[in-house]
């Protein structure tokens, strides 16, 4: 039996997850779901976006699988953001997210990549400071964060083409970004097999537009790596379809991309695609490779024959569109 963890979160985050829960309970598989909290809901519900007992339950279990968090764009007293909170509190620092060919309308052809954001420090670390109209951002980086996430992209370059590329802007910020690219170069040295190269950022980006399918694995500082990730999504369908795991060396939660789209939150048409693809790459990671690999064939035969939701073109509502999923599945 796999123990998982389900915290729907907040906006579409409850319905995205409620037809993924459906989804799974579809498979032959022994699972069994512990519901808890965290966002921005229960953040006015309790006063902490993520209680003690959320922590406890996602440490007690196999894996945790996640909806969607909102946070306010202005500072609110009290507040930390549930998903950054969670990353740094159970050490989560790899953040993958793959960019993978779907047969949906916009999506390029030949493209399979793999981002690994670190996911702990750069200015995710949310030191700020502001003196009356002068704001000062801390980027915090690492020699020992840089090896470790470095040497998670090798490890995955090596179950792949064997290509990474070091993402950076070692040209204008040689302390932080040159200590990133400096470190992982020498951490490639132990994967003598995986063609390893550095490309600065704004580079990348264009290359991504230009030459998608010449990136395999990419590797990078926070907030490089969650720019280029949601440009990458949009190269093959958008956040719909963009799934994403954050893990660590003792417990790994599994999250869409995308946010809680309180603007279509409640009138039954949010895509659930992504957290059903994040789902699956939850199940890879416990172990349940053949599961994993079913949802994803399913899923593009969905994405191909329909019905789709709104964003992908189509009139679909969430249940309609889940339902397809689970008749594919039987």
């Amino acid at each position: 039996m796999y123990k998982i963890s389900v915290i729907a979160g907040d906006g579409i985050g409850k319905e995205v997850i409620g037809s993924t829960i459906k989804v799974l309970k579809v498979l032959d598989l022994d699972l069994k779901f512990d519901y808890a909290e965290a966002g921005w809901d229960t953040f006015l519900k309790t006063g902490k976006s993520v209680p003690d007992e959320t922590l406890d339950k996602i440490r007690s279990s196999d894996s945790c699988l996640a909806g969607a968090f909102t946070s306010p764009s202005k500072k609110v007293e009290g507040f930390q953001g549930a998903i950054r909170y969670m990353r740094r509190e159970l050490n989560l620092f790899a953040n993958l997210r793959p960019a993978k060919t779907r047969p949906v309308a916009g999506c390029l052809e030949n493209v399979d990549m793999l981002m690994v954001r670190e996911n702990t420090q750069g200015l995710y670390v949310e030191r700020e400071r502001r003196y009356d109209d002068v704001a000062i951002a801390d980027a915090v980086v690492t020699k020992s964060a840089s090896n470790r996430i470095a040497r998670v992209a090798l490890a995955q370059a090596q179950k792949r083409k064997k290509e990474l590329a070091i993402i950076h802007k070692a040209n204008v910020l040689p302390l932080t970004t040159g200590l990133f690219l400096d470190t992982a170069m020498e951490a490639a040295e132990d994967y003598p097999d995986v063609n390893t190269y550095d490309v600065i950022v704004d580079a990348a980006a264009m290359r991504l537009v230009k030459y998608p399918s010449s990136f395999d694995v990419l590797v990078t500082t926070n907030l490089f790596g969650d720019i280029l990730s949601d440009l990458m999504a949009g190269l093959v369908g958008g956040l719909g379809l963009a799934p994403s795991a954050n893990i660590g060396e003792q417990y790994a939660i599994f999250e869409p991309v995308h946010g809680s789209a309180p603007d279509i939150y409640g009138k039954g048409i949010s895509n659930p695609t992504a957290t059903i693809l994040t789902a699956a790459m939850m199940l890879e990671h416990i172990g349940e490779s053949e599961a994993a690999k079913r949802l994803d064939e399913v899923i593009n035969k969905v994405l191909k024959t329909g019905p789709l939701t709104p964003d992908l073109g189509g009139k679909a509502s969430t249940s309609e569109f889940t339902d397809a999923v689970i008749n594919a599945l039987k």
